[in-house]
């Protein structure tokens, strides 16, 4: 095999400043929580009063221009030029776009948000607990935040950094998106602007991803072996993902990555065909069925519910957080996905990175939630088990109900394990890149030294966060939704701009296609930096 370069050198414009922001930001957690708590709160709170009418509008925007990209003439254009070839398999592709994504959401939030919804909807609304209705409502909620709209996000900012590198010929960095916006500025001021504020966001986001898998991990070794969760254990447990992530980013791209995905995804439709045989098929089916076509007809409406008269708290701490942490994931998910997209046209790489994942998600809300709803209509507790343990341990609530739900439990565990560590090994990898100048050579590593540090760094972020929010009287999720929303905010203005960017790219992209048009294109070669 070919040996990994990692002759990259720290990008002082980018490593220094967030290395100060977030050592401090832990310090203060360490130092004061309560402070800590309260500042993110403070931020949280302005953002949905001034913005979140911008954050519920922004995500079909983004659908929409991807989906317009899709369907057009643009759709064929091929990213690095015709002579291009893929560097992997359709599937490993698919598997590690799904695993980049939602992957580690969906072992959460696939019985606890569904369950959330149907027994406790926004009163604002007035719809009774347990009825169907309510189930519709949480339904169709479910699938908004976890299919079309996020992988949106995420391929119009991978659509975006793709095209600018591997047909505008622009270093690979998420600032290169706003050339035809910014011109050549963007190797400068603007390019370091950009990129700060897109490790600060991815630093936040991952953080919060992790908090969650710990605590959802500890609630599952308290089920099965009796070890209580707390400090100690979400410490321990975050430390033994640190390091599997670390050890696997040594391996690069290749290697690591691709066979996480691969045996993550397995994973993923083993567990859904498993529930979907042992579990009520017929009601799946029936409930899939209508709550698909409950989503379609009241899309957005959904997509803009803000509860301006009623004043209802609901979307601050439901699809605001959602939009938040998908944008704070968003540039430098679309990062990874350009990496691995050279070879593919814009309309398979919608396909792959949009379409597909987005129905998968379909399925599995509809698999699970539905079981879940089912359960509940027959008295197996789960929201019960919720309301008195806490949203982490809805799946083990909802498991319990199946054979071999001991044996299932712990391949759920596993899972999240896998999940979250592939998660973290990609957006690792990413921001290491981002942060030194492997960024400007989609074929090079970052130093093994760096990932460890951005490591370290984002997990140390997930445990002060899950204890600030402790110290601030609020749950462990709750916490993780406020780390998440704060890293989000700044992201979204980037992103109104990065949409307008790709507009402007595509309308005239025989003015910036240099592979495909250079007898047209044209480029300031101040920018272009030759690659390897």
């Amino acid at each position: 095999m070919e040996k990994i370069k990692q002759n990259a050198k720290l990008r002082m414009s980018i490593f220094v400043p967030m290395s100060l922001i977030l050592l401090s930001a832990i310090i203060l957690g360490l130092v004061a929580p309560k402070a800590f708590y309260d500042v993110e709160n403070k931020i949280v709170e302005f953002a949905f009063a001034n913005f979140g009418w911008l954050f519920q509008i922004s995500g079909n925007i983004f659908l929409f221009i991807c989906l317009w990209v899709m369907f057009s003439k643009y759709g064929e254009i091929k990213l690095g030029g015709k002579d291009a070839k893929p560097t992997m398999s359709m599937w490993n592709w698919f598997a590690i776009s799904l695993c980049a994504g939602i992957a580690t959401g969906i072992l959460f939030w696939g019985i606890a948000e569904p369950m959330t919804h149907f027994m406790n909807p926004p009163k604002e609304l007035g719809l009774a607990s347990g009825s169907e209705a309510a189930a519709m409502f949480s339904m169709t909620t479910t699938f908004i935040h976890w299919t079309f709209i996020p992988y949106g996000m995420y391929a119009i900012a991978g659509l975006a950094i793709a095209f600018a590198t591997y047909n505008m010929k622009l270093p690979y960095q998420i600032s290169s998106t706003l050339y035809p916006i910014f011109g050549k500025r963007v190797k400068g001021y603007v390019g370091a602007i950009v990129d700060n504020i897109s490790l600060f966001a991815m630093a936040g986001g991952v953080a919060a991803v992790l908090g969650v898998a710990a605590m959802q991990i500890g609630s599952g070794l308290n089920i099965l072996i009796g070890i209580e969760p707390g400090k100690f254990i979400w410490t321990a447990i975050l430390l033994v993902i640190v390091v599997t992530y670390i050890i696997s980013s040594y391996t690069g791209l290749n290697r690591g990555i691709r066979w996480l995905s691969d045996k993550n995804s397995k994973l993923f439709i083993g567990l859904m065909i498993f529930i979907f045989i042992v579990g009520p098929t017929q009601f799946i089916l029936s409930f899939g069925t209508q709550s698909i076509g409950h989503f379609l007809q009241t899309f957005f409406e959904r997509t803009h519910y803000l509860s301006p008269i009623d004043g209802g708290m609901w979307p601050r701490w439901w699809p605001i957080y959602y939009w938040a942490i998908w944008l704070a994931y968003a540039p430098l998910t679309g990062m990874f996905l350009a990496r691995i997209s050279k070879g593919r046209t814009l309309r398979q790489f919608m396909m792959v990175n949009l379409i597909l994942p987005a129905t998968f998600g379909l399925i599995w809300f509809s698999v699970f939630g539905g079981s879940a709803v089912h359960l509940e209509l027959q008295g197996a507790g789960i929201w019960e088990a919720i309301q008195a343990n806490g949203l982490e341990v809805s799946v083990y609530a909802f498991l319990e109900n199946f054979p071999l739900s001991t044996l299932i439990s712990a391949i759920f565990i596993l899972a999240i394990y896998v999940s979250v560590v592939t998660l973290a090994d990609s957006m690792t990898t990413t921001v290491a890149s981002l942060s030194t100048t492997a960024y400007a050579n989609d074929g090079e590593e970052p130093p093994n030294k760096v990932k460890i540090f951005w490591g370290v760094v984002m997990s140390s972020m997930a445990i002060i966060n899950l204890l600030a929010g402790k110290a601030g009287e609020i749950s462990g999720i709750d916490a993780t939704k406020q780390i998440a929303t704060v890293a989000g905010f700044p992201i979204l203005f980037f992103m109104m701009l990065l949409a307008f960017s790709v507009v402007k790219m595509m309308v005239k992209h025989k003015d910036y296609d240099l592979v495909n048009h250079p007898e047209t294109a044209f480029i300031d070669e101040e920018v272009i930096e030759n690659k390897e």
